[in-house]
């Protein structure tokens, strides 16, 4: 089964359902949660949730295959509507985004001294994005095509410095150009390179000047000195609780008790604090069954299933690994 980046799954063995963030090898890929935690998953332990993943209408998706070699580049694709020049009546332009990193992007054209927008909007890692179809009188009237992007990931990632770039393209140049083949058209296509140069974050810092490396200081000192009111940080505390659920945190004495009993304390715990959490109004409770065997998780995954009002998911793993489940009141 192949998952792309941005593919909605559930787990099969679990409640609980994410979003494809990153693919890390041909049998495992990084699955990110509600909280924004992300979780290594092998493929076979997932289940694709069949939403669509376009954009909008214009957009066509790319699969990515894990077993390939990526590298990030992005592209001003020129698509005819055939292979023979001659019976060409239509051309496309797309931004293809042959990289990991999300684009929100501008297309403009010259027109006389200024520019003029075409079309702005985002697209996705792996995606490509129809821009205009025009006809060759189109590339006689603006020789100038402009592409302007900021990159982002929806996850952890390495800063990209944005990019503005002007094609310059005619008539003449196209009849004179060789097209290329590509798989993800049906046509040969004409391909302009707009980005291919993707930084780490010390070669980020060094594009910036030093007036600019003083600015961002100056943002981060100042938005550090930011304070929340001691009351709110308390109203805000007051809706989350966590629980820890091990049965000698709950009685003193476990002596004479079956695993049947202590598992029933276990569950009687559980009902009280969802009663109490949502009769409080609390948005979030963590219960800390542990791993073990998994049967206390098993029978709160259970009990939760039963009661309205709340979803629930693992808890971030970074703080309790595969140990507690979050329940968000709804």
């Amino acid at each position: 089964m192949k998952l792309r980046i941005g593919d909605k799954v559930r787990f099969l063995n679990e409640v609980g359902e994410g979003v494809i963030s990153r693919i890390k090898d041909k049998d495992t890929v990084y699955v990110e949660m509600q909280d924004g935690f992300e979780i290594p998953y092998h493929v076979k332990q997932l289940v694709p949730i069949h939403t669509e993943l376009i954009l909008d209408k214009d957009t066509n998706n790319i699969e990515l295959d894990p077993e390939a070699q990526l590298t990030d580049t992005v592209y001003f694709v020129i698509e005819p509507d055939h292979e023979l020049q001659a019976l060409v009546n239509d051309f496309k332009l797309y931004l293809f985004n042959a990289s990991s990193y999300n684009l929100i992007f501008t297309y403009s054209v010259k027109d006389g001294e200024h520019f003029q927008t075409i079309r702005h909007g985002e697209v996705g890692a792996y995606q490509k994005v129809l821009l205009k179809q025009v006809k060759m009188p189109y590339f006689r009237e603006y020789v100038y095509h402009k592409i302007e992007a900021l990159l982002y990931k929806n996850t952890f990632y390495k800063p990209q410095a944005p990019f503005s770039e002007t094609i310059y393209v005619t008539e003449y140049l196209i009849g004179k150009t060789r097209a290329v083949r590509h798989e993800e058209f049906k046509f040969s296509v004409y391909a302009f390179v707009l980005k291919e140069n993707f930084f780490n974050e010390e070669q980020v810092k060094q594009e910036l000047s030093l007036v600019d490396i003083e600015k961002l200081k100056s943002i981060k000192e100042f938005r550090s000195k930011e304070q929340i009111s001691k009351s709110n940080k308390d109203y805000l505390r007051s809706l989350e609780k966590e629980v820890d659920l091990h049965i000698e945190e709950l009685i003193s004495d476990t002596a004479g008790l079956s695993n049947y009993e202590m598992l029933n304390i276990q569950l009687e715990r559980v009902e009280k604090e969802l009663d109490e959490a949502i009769a409080k109004k609390m948005r979030k409770l963590i219960l800390i069954h542990g791993v073990g065997n998994g049967r206390l998780r098993q029978e709160i995954h259970s009990l939760l299933r039963k009661t309205g009002g709340l979803t629930f998911h693992d808890a971030p793993y970074k703080d309790y690994g595969y140990g507690a489940t979050q329940v968000n009141i709804l």
